[in-house]
C-alpha cells in the first residue's frame, strides 16, 4: 500500500503542484485548504505524514500541529513556511514538529526530506539499537557496552534513547525537556547540559564523541 500523504495549503498553485509532484513520486495524496478540517481528518484517518503549512485558515499550521501531537505524537509533521526568520523555525519544531522546508523550495529537497521522515517513522517501533560497541535496548532499559551493562540513571537512559531515536538530526532543548521529563514538569537547560556530560562520561572517548552539541539549538547524536 502507498503512503498516505495529508498536504494542508490554501494557496491552490501550491497545493496543486504539491499533489501533482507527490502522486508521480507514488504516494497517496490527499489536499485540505483548512486548519480545522486537516485536525478532523489527520486525527480521524490514518496518514504517514502531513505536508502543513503556516499560514492557513481556520486555524494556524501551529495549532494544528499541537493538535495532531497530543494524539498522534508519532505521526511525521513536515512544515512549510514562507518566514525566514529563525525564531519561526524553531517554534515549529518546539511545539512537535519533525522539520521545516522554507518556500520558495526545492522539489527535489522536499521529496529528499519527505522520505528521511517516512524512514524515520517506520523504524519508530525499533526497540534496540547497536551504534560502534555499545547496545541500547528500549525494553530492558540499559546500555552495553561490549556486552557489559553501563550504569545510566532512569533520566540519562531515556536522554540517549531519544538522541538515539532521532539519529542525525538535531533535538532541541525543549523537545528534550518535553521527551524526557514531560511537558508538565519546569526543569533548567542546565539540567541537560549535566545530565550529558554524565552520558559522555559513562560512554567514554569514543561514544561521547557521538553527541555533538548544537550552539542555540540542542544536541544531535551521529552514529
Amino acid at each position: 500500500m502507498n503512503e498516505r500523504i495529508l498536504i494542508v495549503e490554501d494557496e491552490p498553485s501550491i497545493a496543486l503542484g504539491l499533489e501533482d509532484d507527490l502522486t508521480l513520486e507514488g504516494y497517496e495524496v490527499i489536499v485540505v485548504d483548512n486548519g480545522v478540517v486537516a485536525v478532523k481528518r489527520a486525527l480521524g484517518e490514518d496518514f504517514d505524514l502531513i505536508l502543513l503549512d503556516v499560514m492557513i485558515p481556520g486555524k494556524t499550521g501551529y495549532d494544528v500541529c499541537r493538535e495532531v501531537r497530543k494524539i498522534k505524537p508519532r505521526l511525521p509533521i513536515l512544515m512549510l513556511t514562507a518566514k525566514s526568520h529563525e525564531a519561526e523555525k524553531v517554534l515549529g519544531l518546539e511545539i512537535g514538529a519533525d522539520d521545516y522546508v522554507t518556500k520558495p523550495f526545492s522539489p527535489l529537497e522536499l521529496r529528499a526530506r519527505i522520505r528521511a521522515l517516512l524512514r524515520r517513522s517506520s523504524i519508530s517501533e525499533q526497540k534496540s539499537f547497536t551504534f560502534g560497541p555499545f547496545s541500547l535496548d528500549l525494553e530492558r532499559m540499559e546500555v552495553r557496552s561490549g556486552g557489559e551493562r553501563l550504569d545510566f540513571t532512569l533520566l540519562e537512559f531515556k536522554l540517549l534513547a531519544a538522541l538515539v531515536q532521532h539519529e542525525g538530526h538535531v533535538v532541541e532543548r525543549n523537545r528534550l525537556l518535553d521527551l524526557v521529563w514531560g511537558e508538565e514538569v519546569v526543569v533548567t537547560d542546565r539540567a541537560i547540559d549535566t545530565h550529558i556530560a554524565n552520558i559522555r562520561k559513562k560512554l567514554g572517548p569514543r561514544g561521547a564523541r557521538l553527541i555533538s552539541s548544537v550552539r542555540g539549538m540542542g544536541y544531535r547524536f551521529d552514529a
